[in-house]
């Protein structure tokens, strides 16, 4: 459990219509939800904007069948730990845990809105946004004195560019439903690391699916069966700290390997249904149905993006959190993201004049 489980940040204000907010963090999953509650214990005046319907972030996204790699008691935000699941915790279980988080610490959040520009002049943002109400568009605006971007990358899949042309149906994983739409089809899947090995494994599984070519472009690199998102924290949590110290940088969990082996991906692999096939050089070589890019994410940086050079902030009291090692080592996960949105609402309740402790 977190050591800070027992603190409770001060509770929200009731929700008014109020422009100027001392900290407006952007997204309300994860990352978002874990710095609000270190600036609301701080009493930092803040405002949550985020382009979901409902609390949960990207976990409303996900595939079916995707489980965290870690147990639920290495699951946990700052404050509250996640209930117990036996076994890996799929997203259901994630979504009903961030609507308890939220609702717990009476976090302030509008939405559905999306953020469309964050504009600094003269040390202060404006943070435009709209929402659509019966077909229409609705406008808003904020000032803060501190914006913090937690988008995260799940709105921003990457596929790579290859030569000649695919006639079939194309899929990322970020919109991968299940097998049901692959069955009485061959699939390509594309990507060797978790995403590509676990959506793999389960169209294998599935009597219905055509044959499954999964394209690599190396052999697997598989974790130790004993490795899971436990050991994965304690690592990460030792390399912030010695970057932390100023030592060098240990380097990331690569040197373990590239996928962890939960139960359906060891199951499959040891049957013999995750055998990889070198990757194509041209997409006219791909002679299956559908094809399924597990190739990962960006940044969804949107409307900050101008606000960055080199991917850093240029404006001061503008913030990044969770973007993986990118803000930080284990800063996308829910268990790791905590030291890191700490350390920003720290930054934030500095420009206030507020403590984060």
């Amino acid at each position: 459990m977190d050591s800070e489980a027992s603190t409770e940040p001060t509770p929200a204000r009731a929700h008014t219509e109020q422009d100027h907010y001392e900290a407006v963090v952007i997204g309300g999953g994860q990352a978002g939800l874990a710095t609000a509650f270190y600036l609301l214990r701080a009493g930092v005046d803040t405002l949550v904007l985020d382009d979901q319907p409902a609390p949960g972030g990207a976990w409303r996204h996900v595939w079916p069948s995707l489980r965290l790699f870690s147990t639920a008691g290495f699951s946990n935000l700052p404050g509250m730990p996640m209930p117990a699941y036996r076994g890996f915790p799929p997203a259901s279980h994630v979504v009903d845990y961030l609507t308890a988080y939220e609702h717990r610490y009476q976090v302030p959040v509008e939405r559905p809105v999306q953020v469309t520009r964050v504009v600094h002049h003269d040390g202060t943002f404006r943070i435009d946004a709209e929402r659509r109400c019966d077909g229409q568009v609705v406008r808003r605006s904020w000032t803060a004195t501190t914006v913090i971007a937690a988008t995260g990358t799940w709105s921003a899949p990457f596929v790579p560019a290859y030569p000649g042309r695919f006639t079939g149906t194309q899929w990322h994983s970020a919109n991968y439903p299940g097998p049901a739409p692959f069955r009485g089809s061959t699939v390509a899947v594309v990507g060797a690391a978790n995403s590509g090995a676990q959506i793999a494994a389960e169209l294998t599984e599935d009597p219905g699916v055509g044959e499954v070519d999964w394209y690599t472009r190396h052999p697997p690199r598989w974790m130790p069966d004993e490795v899971d998102g436990r050991v994965l924290f304690r690592r990460n949590r030792a390399r912030a700290a010695a970057i932390d110290r100023g030592d060098p940088d240990p380097g990331a969990d690569s040197g373990l390997g590239d996928i962890v082996v939960l139960p359906q991906v060891r199951a499959a692999r040891d049957a013999g249904g995750l055998e990889a096939t070198p990757m194509f050089s041209s997409l006219d070589e791909v002679t299956a149905d559908q094809l399924i890019w597990c190739t990962g994410f960006r940044p969804a940086l949107g409307p900050v993006r101008h606000l960055l050079t080199d991917g850093s902030p240029q404006v001061p009291g503008l913030l990044l959190v969770g973007y993986g090692d990118w803000t930080g080592p284990g800063s996308a996960t829910i268990t790791g993201v905590g030291p890191f949105a700490k350390a920003a609402a720290r930054q934030a309740a500095e420009r206030v004049n507020k403590t984060v402790k």
